[in-house]
């Protein structure tokens, strides 16, 4: 049943995608946009993008479990949403969506002793960039069974003025609690 979901999930990625390439369309001047549409891209420079968006990941997963708000903030669009659990991809409500500003508010607090990715790929378009895999969680205080958790994601990132910046992050199956 998980698979199903997961399967539904990076289906669902496609709309993803396209609001992230619809949010970098309007932030790009045509002319800029032209010329890089017309610009081959090699497998090489598509390996380097993947390489630098895995880092910024990374560096932006730090951050959060730093509590370092301005480096997150920095790093997140205006528009930055956080969807959280999987009960919209079987047509369910999520458990929360934050906002930039909700998502701000929770690395404030700081309450993750660790957020570790594992299994993370890329798909390159460009200045867009979609990531998909799992991290494994944990809180520094939570009630037993619910300290370690893992979630699967999608996330789109856009190259802006030579920047990476975070647009979204979607849950497509999770949280998956561990028994502490």
């Amino acid at each position: 049943m998980r698979h199903q979901a997961w399967i539904k999930a990076l289906s669902a990625g496609g709309v993803i995608l396209a609001v992230g390439a619809t949010a970098w369309a309007q932030q790009t001047p045509p002319s800029a946009a032209a010329g890089h549409a017309g610009a081959p891209r090699t497998s090489s420079s598509i390996h380097d993008t993947a390489a630098e968006v895995l880092a910024f990941e990374r560096e932006v997963e730090a951050a959060v479990v730093r509590g370092d708000v301005a480096f997150v903030d920095a790093a997140t669009a205006p528009t930055f949403t956080f969807t959280h659990g999987d009960g919209w991809t079987t047509g369910g409500p999520p458990l929360r969506v934050d906002t930039r500003a909700d998502w701000m508010a929770t690395v404030a607090r700081a309450p993750y002793a660790s957020r570790v990715l594992d299994s993370v790929k890329t798909e390159v378009h460009g200045d867009v960039v979609v990531t998909y895999g799992r991290y494994v969680g944990r809180f520094k205080d939570a009630a037993p069974g619910r300290r370690t958790f893992t979630v699967w994601f999608e996330r789109v990132y856009v190259r802006r003025s030579g920047m990476w910046q975070y647009l979204s992050h979607r849950t497509v199956d999770g949280p998956i609690y561990e028994k502490d």
